[in-house]
């Protein structure tokens, strides 16, 4: 089914899926501007066919609602945004527009369900884009000759909407009616700049007269619309009391109260008493966590109380009797109008006294913590949902008592945590937004409760991790004793990343790296026969995913934690890897990801499956609880936000708090490991050269070792790229697996990325590879690209929406292009040359360029690019001897057994 995606520059894209081809007149507005699509939506009412259209389409029509209730107003009338933006119309007609209050676009952004975008999501943006959606409509007004042909032409179902408004409000000389309605007519702006109200019966008066009737008959349609849904409407027009004030009782004031819906429905404008919308109402109050807890999770147990207030008052059994007592559903109570649906009120608190009697009787008074959040969530303790649970909820408000309200508070903002980095003890100084990660990561592990860091690409969930590490070394240490060892599960490709920057960032942690590409086999059969021993004195152990398996020991060993990096790698929970990573016991554990998970409701089921299992219930209950939320009309993902929400941490780079503490350029080496192919023709060239360099004279060992350089560079990146045949399997290279990892999570954050390359025969292959991973075309640029035709390729690719990947040749794309639409540069291989590369790096770091770009270095492990990157980054005097200019041909200079360490291949580090 098609589905709206929000974009990472808060715009709304229409994904369609490939089975409907077929343009549509909804495809078609989304194409020519975002803006007309999402008031399209609204204006039809019948496309909702997804949970991200159904969402969107509700903000656009409380938009469009709001434009047609409010009048037409004088000449170039400024309209202001929610954002304190002004819109001057150059139109004789226009529309004074208020924006909802903040809290409504908070309340839209809580209850949003899961979409592709939907971590962009922020009351901030929400407000941005009713802006937009504003200003297209005032615009499109402008063309359209005013807001009534804007409504006739654009949104025919909504032409009807009149201006009449109901009034209800209390009337307190009268005990027997102490409520007065009236229904009015609005007629413009006064000089004050409000709308002006007049007695529905000054409209006969009005239009007065034949020529009127077409208008009088617009006016009243949303009246005898409302009389043709309610009873009580219908009698007030029969007989003309809708066009006079009248003094109500309270049985008729409450059925218009309750009528309010109904009344907007029809086109009515409706004003109620203030308090009304949030009438104080009798509910029973459930407090969960009243006293504190060192630790929590699954088998944690919560204190709670039932008790029945009015607001923030506990009611009395007089009191109770009092509300009960009487029939009326509207109750003026110790001097205020009061709703009370005695039946309903009576079923919450017997449900509640229910619980709380079955707690006193077996868990001494106590519930357990996953049910007491999904209570506090706004779901039921059992996730199922029902008619009789929307009772309840109606009736009765949880909240956490004052300890677990401070520990939600704080897992909420990090920053009220206010680390001291002395407490983290790194090599390093930490960004203020890292130190609140490091914090929050230590609070949670330390209640036992499970925590997935989920950061944008770049902003360091790494060294925020071996903060953690390290504080709890720290801690462990202060109090006499040992933490005991901790365990990280990464993809191959991260081993060397992991180990160059624990080593840099966190010397003090000893880390065990139990995989055979770091460990020789008899030091890991050695561990598996006496594991307790050997790790008595280790910090982290260090595998791979597909390890575990191999492995058996590690699901017996107790860690402190169990850490996923990448933990996308669980995302199907009927794999083996993820049931072994599920198995692993540990005291807390935690998630790392930069895939926005909780946008796809499976890998969010398995993602806490192994972080906090239970919260989500099983599969086949999760699957049920989803549904029941799909059918829900109120905040209908919003328990399951609440829910899972306290237990991750995201930050994204677009964040203005994140953009002022980042550099305007990151760069990290990406290590990737070779193939077993790869491998072998790596050693193949390298013992060629080794026999060759004996037997050749001075200009032809120059030749040779040029050649043997550019062939070593050539199977780096793939095999087919050194033997020619075509076959570029992506599974044969390691780049491009580690290509796939970070383009993927690219995909999911609809981020866009430059890929250089030094090749032009290997381009098409990456194309077709990116092609697959994005699942839309990308651009190519290379020598042999016409110079007419690269602007308007460069054009294309800068565009808002444009596509997702543009590779470059390193000297066709190293100067003079303006590529800022990209937040990523991937050097797929390297020039050994800094100077260059930077000029690659710098076609996105350029003037207009509003986001921190990251650049990845590819640099396969144990081969001759990680020991000539090991000499650009430390500086050693050879870097400028060695690579300044033409690199290659100084490598040519070095003595023969320099170039064989140069060049010769460390196995155990290259393959994974």
């Amino acid at each position: 089914m098609p589905e709206i995606r929000l974009t990472p520059t808060g715009q709304l894209n229409l994904h369609a899926p490939d089975t409907d081809p077929a343009p549509t007149a909804l495809t078609e507005a989304f194409a020519r501007d975002w803006r007309e699509g999402l008031f399209l939506l609204a204006a039809r009412g019948d496309l909702a066919s997804s949970p991200s259209m159904s969402f969107w389409t509700r903000i656009a029509a409380d938009y469009l609602t709001r434009l047609c209730h409010a009048p037409e107003a004088a000449a170039h009338v400024q309209s202001t945004g929610p954002r304190g933006l002004k819109h001057r119309l150059p139109t004789p007609h226009s529309i004074q527009l208020p924006p909802p209050p903040p809290e409504r676009f908070q309340s839209w952004a809580d209850s949003a369900p899961p979409m592709v975008g939907g971590e962009y999501l922020s009351s901030d943006l929400l407000a941005g884009i009713w802006d937009e959606l504003s200003a297209w409509a005032q615009e499109t007004m402008a063309r359209d000759n005013g807001p009534s042909e804007f409504l006739r032409k654009r949104a025919p179902r909504w032409n009807q909407v009149g201006r009449v408004t109901f009034h209800l409000a209390e009337n307190k000389t009268d005990e027997d009616r102490p409520f007065a309605f009236m229904a009015s007519f609005s007629t413009g702006m006064d000089a004050s700049g409000q709308v002006r109200h007049l007695p529905l019966r000054k409209a006969l008066e009005l239009y007065a007269g034949a020529g009127n009737k077409a208008a009088l008959l617009k006016l009243l349609t949303p009246v005898h619309e409302a009389a043709k849904r309610l009873d009580w409407v219908k009698v007030l027009v029969d007989g003309g009391d809708v066009y006079r004030p009248m003094a109500w009782s309270v049985p008729r004031a409450y059925e218009m109260l309750r009528s309010a819906p109904s009344l907007e429905d029809s086109g009515l404008s409706v004003r109620l008493p203030n308090w009304w919308r949030k009438r104080p109402r009798p509910q029973v109050g459930v407090v969960i966590g009243e006293q504190r807890k060192t630790s929590l999770g699954a088998e944690a147990m919560l204190d709670f109380r039932v008790q029945v207030a009015l607001g923030d008052t506990p009611l009395t059994g007089e009191d109770m009797q009092e509300l009960l007592s009487g029939t009326e559903s509207l109750v003026l109570f110790k001097g205020q109008w009061v709703e009370v649906d005695r039946e309903r009120l009576q079923q919450a608190l017997e449900h509640w006294k229910r619980l709380e009697r079955e707690a006193r009787t077996s868990q001494e008074g106590q519930i357990s913590f996953i049910n007491g959040m999904r209570l506090l969530a706004g779901a039921s303790a059992d996730l199922r949902d029902d008619d009789q649970d929307e009772a309840i909820r109606e009736w009765a408000h949880v909240q956490a008592g004052t300890a677990l309200r401070e520990i939600l508070d704080t897992l909420r903002d990090p920053a009220r945590l206010r680390v001291d980095e002395s407490a983290i003890g790194l090599s390093a100084t930490l960004r203020p937004y890292q130190k609140d990660g490091v914090g929050w990561l230590h609070f949670l592990t330390s209640l036992g409760l499970g925590a997935c860091l989920a950061d944008d690409m770049g902003l360091g969930k790494t060294i925020q991790v071996l903060g953690l590490l390290s504080r709890i070394k720290a801690e462990a240490a202060e109090a006499g004793g040992r933490a005991g060892p901790s365990l990280l599960l990464i993809p191959a490709s991260l081993l060397g990343n992991w180990r160059a920057e624990a080593q840099h960032f966190a010397p003090n942690l000893r880390l065990l790296f139990a995989h055979p590409s770091e460990t020789p086999r008899k030091d890991l059969d050695a561990l598996a026969r006496d594991h307790t021993r050997i790790l008595s004195g280790i910090d982290l152990v260090v595998t791979t995913y597909s390890m575990v398996g191999r492995m058996p020991w590690l699901a017996g060993q107790p860690w402190r934690l169990v850490i996923l990096d990448e933990a996308q790698a669980i995302k199907n929970p009927s794999t083996a890897q993820s049931r072994a990573a599920k198995k692993l016991p540990a005291q807390a554990r935690v998630a790392l990801t930069g895939t926005p998970v909780e946008n796809r409701l499976g890998e969010l089921w398995s993602l806490f499956d192994f972080l906090n299992p239970g919260l989500l219930g099983n599969a086949k209950r999760f699957k049920e609880f989803v549904k029941a939320l799909e059918a829900r009309e109120n905040d209908p993902f919003g328990p399951l936000r609440r829910l899972a929400g306290p237990y991750i941490l995201r930050r994204l780079k677009t964040d203005r708090r994140i953009i002022a503490d980042l550099p305007d350029k990151t760069e990290t080496v990406r290590y990737c490991l070779l193939t077993k192919t790869q491998v072998k023709l790596y050693q193949q060239v390298v013992n060629h050269m080794t026999k060759t360099l004996k037997e050749v004279e001075a200009m032809a060992r120059r030749g040779l070792v040029l050649q043997t350089l550019m062939r070593l560079k050539q199977i780096c990146n793939h095999p087919a790229q050194f033997t020619g045949d075509g076959d570029f399997i992506p599974a044969a290279s390691g780049k491009f697996a580690r290509l796939t990892e970070i383009c993927e999570e690219l995909g999911e954050r609809q981020e866009r990325v430059l890929v250089f390359t030094q090749f032009r025969e290997i381009i098409p292959s990456l194309e077709e590879h990116l092609e697959r991973i994005f699942g839309r075309p990308g651009l190519v640029l290379h020598g042999a690209v016409n110079v007419k035709r690269r602007k308007a390729i460069v054009d294309q690719f800068q565009r808002e929406g444009g596509p997702p990947f543009f590779i470059l040749s390193l000297k066709a794309g190293g100067t003079g292009l303006n590529l800022t639409a990209a937040s990523h540069v991937i050097h797929f291989d390297r020039w050994w040359n800094p100077a260059v590369e930077n000029q690659a790096t710098d076609r996105a770091c350029r003037i207009g360029q509003k986001r921190n770009v990251l650049v990845h270095k590819f640099v396969t492990r144990g081969t001759i690019e990680e020991r000539i990157d090991d000499m650009i980054t430390e500086k050693q005097r050879m870097v400028e001897q060695l690579l300044s200019d033409d690199a290659e041909i100084r490598l040519t200079e070095l003595p023969d057994d320099a170039l064989i360490r140069l060049v010769s291949l460390d196995l155990d580090s290259a393959a994974g």
